[in-house]
């Protein structure tokens, strides 16, 4: 993964509200790293479910993550409230590639920014399906050209 700069709030147009948790504090006094790209993908299906993308339990075709990376320039300390700015950066046949910034609480600059891709696949069969309709177009709402850095 090409190295990242922190992004700034203004860079992006969804957002997705999340709370930190006393569990996600390590022995440092921060939020685990792990825990950011928990954030990741609670941001991005929450996004899916309000938008009708994904349906718990009942959808025919779901997306899988194949690719993730986090880079983090400040930390996130519980109680804050985090912040996810969300971008797709990449929409191809079948797959999705997010620009993802966590903010927390008044902050303008990332404290982390990362990568996600999911690919769409048949939930039976887990082979890749495109992407089309409803779906096709939740994304290219949010489609913009990659950040630099």
């Amino acid at each position: 993964m090409t190295r990242l700069t922190a992004s700034h709030r203004s860079d992006y147009s969804l957002f997705r509200t999340l709370a930190t948790r006393w569990g996600d504090v390590d022995i440092y006094g921060h939020v685990n790293n792990v825990v950011y790209l928990a954030y990741f993908d609670t941001a991005i299906n929450g996004w899916y479910l309000d938008e009708g993308m994904l349906r718990m339990g009942k959808s025919e075709k779901i997306f899988l993550v194949v690719e993730t990376g986090a880079q983090y320039f400040a930390e996130i300390k519980f109680p804050d409230t985090v912040y996810a700015g969300i971008s797709v950066m990449r929409l191809g046949k079948s797959s999705v590639t997010f620009d993802i910034a966590l903010f927390t609480n008044d902050a303008e600059t990332a404290c982390a920014r990362g990568q996600y891709t999911h690919v769409l696949v048949d939930q039976q069969t887990r082979r890749p399906v495109a992407i089309e309709g409803h779906t096709r177009h939740c994304f290219e709402k949010y489609l913009v050209k990659p950040l630099s850095g």
